[in-house]
């Protein structure tokens, strides 16, 4: 039997918690607090909470916690990761397990990340990456960088390849990945790898949703080296909005 919502909390449908890697920069959390808006707006009347997993108040936990105090017995967590890797597989199931052991009756359903789901990569996640190099680069280019923050997990690294793979195809031209850190290359020679091979406009697609100082790294490192141009994160872009929404009903009965 479903659980019933306590009276007075407002709202159609359970409520939404994005949960956010989260950095010592402000700039990501305002960019996250503008996804929940936009994300709130295209579902009028359903609460949608922002959190993090660090550096910003409220960790997912928290934020359970309020909720559960407003009333919700049932709520759909988004990982707001574009990899399925420890922050996914570990921190966040530790933050919704320390809930239950208080409230037992609490129900989290958790959707995919936003990166690639078992193989597929989404056409939204493709289109916001598009939407951000066309913002950046409307004059065109002829080698293409995925610029992403970084894993050590090759299952990770694996699922951004993929992305690559989809973006480069989808746009006709050849495409490296870079890391901002914990794994090469940088942003930089994977530029430079493009040019040594004859591209004369190499671009960067920033495989990022929010920005701060890996994006900024990313952005000097790929300028130095000849990039046109450095995209902006995703952010709140509208196929971002989109995407959510559908990892929302992907689980909602």
């Amino acid at each position: 039997m479903r659980p019933a919502r306590l009276s007075g909390t407002g709202g159609d449908g359970d409520p939404v918690l994005l949960v956010a890697h989260g950095s010592r920069d402000p700039r990501a959390a305002a960019a996250t607090r503008a996804l929940a808006a936009a994300v709130s707006a295209a579902r009028p009347g359903r609460r949608v909470v922002p959190s993090w997993l660090d550096h910003t108040r409220p960790g997912p936990t928290e934020a359970l916690r309020e909720l559960v105090g407003a009333g919700f017995h049932r709520v759909v967590l988004v990982p707001l990761l574009l990899t399925a890797a420890f922050h996914r597989r570990v921190d966040i199931p530790e933050a919704v397990a320390a809930v239950r052991q208080t409230v037992p009756e609490l129900a989290v359903r958790v959707t995919d990340v936003l990166g690639p789901a078992a193989r597929a990569v989404d056409p939204a996640l493709l289109a916001g990456l598009r939407r951000r190099l066309l913002e950046a680069e409307p004059g065109g280019y002829d080698g293409l960088v995925l610029a992403a923050a970084g894993t050590r997990d090759p299952v990770g690294r694996a699922s951004v390849g993929r992305v690559a793979a989809s973006l480069g195809a989808a746009l006709a031209v050849p495409t490296r990945v870079s890391y901002a850190s914990a794994a090469p290359p940088a942003a930089g020679v994977a530029v430079t790898r493009l040019r040594v091979r004859g591209a004369r406009r190499v671009a960067v697609a920033a495989y990022f949703l929010a920005p701060g100082l890996f994006h900024d790294a990313v952005a000097v490192s790929a300028r130095q080296a000849g990039a046109v141009a450095v995209a902006a994160p995703l952010a709140d872009a509208p196929e971002l909005v989109d995407l959510v929404l559908r990892r929302v009903d992907a689980v909602s009965d």
